[in-house]
């Protein structure tokens, strides 16, 4: 089955990327088919094969056939074009409040239309998903539908699902950030039903009567809103998070400095409801029931049972219900003596899920589940099977003195030398309590060591997709885990137990939730303790193609030779080692162009962020975006926006960072970004009072980072190209806050060509730059992102510039870049490139032409 299951994948993989008519592979596949039995009985070897080509031609058709159309109903996008909605609606998802801007609360709630009306015309059936984002000043996690209290008196209340409500809301399509290497913000939407977003004032909300929905979903929503109260009324706030989260799948409540944490320690599985909670829950349900004397058949179906009840409960969605498969079928197949046969019911379950959805191949969570079963069934108890488990039989009807004659020489001898020192400690504690050390301490450090040799594997084997899809290198993840492993397989019974007996008694639940605090305590201080060393914190960028297919290779290998003799099976084990040093601790060749000055505008919204690569290699980065105002996004620009591009472009390391001035949709990811690439210099210019600003250059010298100031008049080289700063003015008096004049603005030039780079200075700083420097340059980095009161007439006709790029995000609410702007550029005789319409821009200065190149983007 795990064969047949990978010959699925690569089919799979093929029909995506290499389309064929349909009729070719159903030709094919039925020629592969009757081949497959023609040589069944004479040749078997062959025979597999064709049907191992059979199964493969199947994944192609079926891949195709379902076609990358989206499953939903996306006709509200041709109404989310900024005109003001009247929406019916009903929910189809719990809303989750959060802080937002200005002490206000938020509320963001998937809804399904019933009836749009616009511009006035009659209503229209339309019933696609929205994510709704509401606005209030206060939130309330629940409300009484038999309370007094006046609508009034609650500006923000949650809202559950299946309640009808009337609303009125501009709405916008989904809108990825356009840089390669980007998060698939708008595929994440579709594949949860959500075609449109928008926002609305909580009191222009108004409830409507009746239900819509599904009952059965309904009854969840209740239990798991149920059982979420139930945590927070047992344990402070802080555990209740924590237990919300790695019990029952609800993840509001946690921050993200948390869950950075979790990241960088390697037991981010702890934090969230992965299949481990699963196969922690089935032992235990169980183990308990076989403890009651409950038969084998009734407790293997009451614990499937129990895991489809915890699956439905947690709303975590395909992770949890593939690990409640996957035991499901290991459960299954264990009544039919079985047991041992993990990768025969690992490729069932894979193969199950690949044709129920063939496209969740492509996803990290499907990969890496698949992953981690994998290693531990086709390496970890291979090899725990001539080791501990191997040496574990010596302990076995411990008080008979003949059982040892039975067992191979190796583990009788193992027998003789414990009963050995059994004898010598007899004097001390007795007989049978020195047989009974003795054995418990073995048992002890056996499972000791199946515990760090499976933690040591999974860490090695999950070093790719580690890489890949979340740049981390987790180098703290062995230690991390072997004592957090431990710790969560005593969190979760108690935890369950707890909420269980709090709906019987709170009383009888105290003993249950004390250990549960201290086991969630534990946990924490360990993530926290070994995820906040530096060594913890190492992001590696996207490997190369070559270093994949090596990685895999290495892996692919530990699993073909862990059957093998030992010197094979540690061959395999020391490539696995090997590849995931090269993967933490080589950096690829970086993606760039040698002799050329590149300019890349990239694409960070409403906000402004420039990389810089010099003729030879040299990086520089000019602000790294942000949220417009403090505290409005839970996006991290930094981290989440413009990291991931420079991943994706192979660099690990910065030579030096600008920030133009302390406005936070140019510094708001700057933080993230000197953690990430670890820069030599970062460049500032004007110092106003600001608690941004000084905590970013705190941050940086605490990292090591060289700050250095730089005026109007500097002038330097770098990498083989020139920098000039022409503003601020070194006698400029800092004002009372950041201003948009405060920018630093650079003319970077390479033999005879140049770009300028504005920054948000305005009509007084270009004023000053023109009279003063008249400059030149080919490219100019517009600024202010388009606004009127920058971009002067003066300033152009000194620039004269043959491109203009504006970074500017799709939307926004300053109706920016602003028209007469652009008339001025065109009339300049400039092109001009957006970031909002093109994404990412990249322009190649090779010191006598410019040559601008647009990202290929989905």
């Amino acid at each position: 089955m795990l064969w047949a299951a990978l010959a699925y994948s690569v089919g799979i993989v093929a029909g995506e990327y290499a389309w064929r008519p349909a009729h070719w592979w159903v030709v094919g596949a039925l020629a592969f088919a009757m081949a497959a039995a023609y040589f069944a009985q004479r040749r078997v070897c062959l025979g597999r094969a064709l049907v191992l080509g059979a199964v493969f031609l199947v994944g192609a058709l079926h891949v195709q056939v379902r076609g990358a159309a989206t499953h939903f109903d996306t006709s509200i996008q041709e109404l989310a074009d900024g005109r003001e909605l009247q929406i019916m609606a009903h929910v189809i998802r719990d809303g989750q409040s959060r802080p937002a801007s200005f002490g206000e609360i938020r509320q963001a709630v998937d809804v399904e239309t019933e009836q749009v009306t616009a511009d006035g015309a009659p209503g229209l059936p339309v019933r696609s998903g929205i994510r709704l984002t509401i606005y209030g000043s206060h939130a309330r996690e629940a409300l009484d539908e038999d309370s007094e209290e006046s609508p009034g008196a609650i500006p923000l209340r949650l809202f559950h699902y299946g309640e009808r409500i009337h609303f009125s809301a501009k709405l916008r399509p989904p809108r990825n950030f356009r840089n390669p290497g980007a998060f698939d913000y708008q595929g994440y939407l579709a594949a949860n039903g959500i075609a449109a977003l928008g926002s609305a004032k909580a009191e222009n909300i108004e409830s409507l009567p009746g239900f819509a929905g599904s009952r059965i979903e309904l009854w969840r929503s209740r239990m798991h809103r149920s059982v979420i109260a139930k945590v927070h009324a047992l344990w402070p706030a802080r555990v209740a998070a924590l237990i919300d989260a790695m019990v029952i799948g609800e993840e509001a409540f946690i921050d993200r400095d948390t869950r950075t944490d979790f990241q960088r320690s390697g037991t981010y599985h702890i934090l969230v409801v992965s299949g481990m909670n699963v196969s922690i829950l089935a032992f235990v349900v169980f183990w308990t029931l076989r403890r009651l004397r409950v038969g084998d058949v009734p407790a293997t179906l009451l614990t499937v049972c129990g895991c489809v009840g915890y699956a439905f409960l947690t709303e975590v969605g395909a992770p949890v219900w593939r690990a409640t498969l996957m035991c499901a079928i290991y459960l299954g197949t264990r009544l039919l003596y079985r047991e041992r046969a993990m990768l025969n019911a690992l490729g069932a379950a894979a193969l199950g899920l690949l044709v129920f959805e063939p496209r969740q191949l492509f996803t990290a969570s499907f990969q890496m589940t698949f992953v981690c079963v994998l290693i531990v069934a086709a390496i970890g108890l291979p090899t725990l099977e001539r080791t501990s488990e191997f040496y574990k039989r010596a302990l076995a009807h411990w008080q008979s003195e003949d059982y040892g004659k039975s067992l191979p020489p190796r583990v009788a001898q193992f027998r003789v030398d414990l009963r050995l020192i059994a004898g010598r400690t007899r004097q001390f504690v007795g007989r049978q309590w020195s047989l009974r050390l003795v054995r418990l301490s073995a048992r002890f450090a056996l499972g000791a060591f199946a515990l760090l040799f499976i933690s040591a594997v999974m860490q090695m084997g999950l070093a790719l997709p580690m890489a890949y899809y979340f740049h981390r290198a987790t180098t703290v993840a062995l230690p991390a885990n072997v004592l957090v492993v431990p710790l969560t397989q005593l969190m979760m019974p108690a935890a369950v137990a707890t909420i269980a007996l709090g709906y019987v008694s709170p009383w009888l639940a105290r003993i249950p939730a004390l250990v549960t605090t201290i086991a969630v305590q534990a946990i924490t201080g360990t993530v926290r303790g070994l995820g906040g060393l530096r060594l913890a914190d190492i992001r590696v960028p996207t490997p190369s193609t070559m270093m994949v297919l090596a990685a895999a290779g290495a892996l692919v290998l530990a699993m073909v030779m862990a059957r093998r003799r030992a010197p094979a099976a540690i061959v395999g084990l020391l490539a696995v080692f090997a590849a995931a040093l090269a993967l933490g601790f080589i950096a690829p060749l970086p993606n760039i162009r040698a002799n050329v000055l590149e300019i890349t505008s990239i694409d960070v919204g409403q906000g402004d962020s420039t990389l810089l690569v010099t003729p030879q290699g040299r990086t520089l980065l000019v602000d790294a975006g942000g949220p417009i105002g403090e505290g409005s996004s839970q996006l991290d620009f930094g981290e989440d926006v413009v990291s991931p591009y420079l991943w994706w472009r192979g660099i690990s390391r910065l030579d030096a960072v600008a920030i133009t001035h302390g406005h936070s949709d140019h510094i708001g990811g700057m933080a993230a970004v000197l953690k990430n690439f670890r820069p030599r210099e970062l460049w500032v210019g004007l110092l106003p009072p600001s608690a941004a600003l000084e905590n970013l250059i705190a941050e940086a010298q605490s990292l090591g980072i060289k700050v250095v100031r730089h005026w109007q008049g500097d002038a330097f080289a770098l990498g083989g190209a020139n920098i000039n700063v022409l503003w601020p003015a070194r006698d400029a008096p800092p004002g009372a806050k950041p201003q948009n004049n405060d920018s630093l603005v650079l003319r970077v030039s390479y033999i005879d060509s140049a770009a300028l780079l504005e920054g948000d200075a305005q009509k007084q700083a270009e004023r000053d730059i023109t009279a003063r420097y008249h400059p030149t340059a080919d490219l100019l980095r517009v600024g202010h992102h388009g606004s009127a009161n920058a971009t002067t007439p003066e300033l152009l006709e000194s620039v004269k510039p043959r491109f203009a790029v504006i970074s500017v995000g799709s939307r926004n609410p300053f109706r920016l870049p602003r028209r007469e702007v652009l008339d001025r550029l065109e009339r300049s005789g400039a092109r001009v490139f957006r970031t909002d319409t093109e994404g990412a821009v990249t322009f190649y200065l090779d010191g006598h032409s410019v040559t601008p190149s647009l990202a290929a983007l989905r």
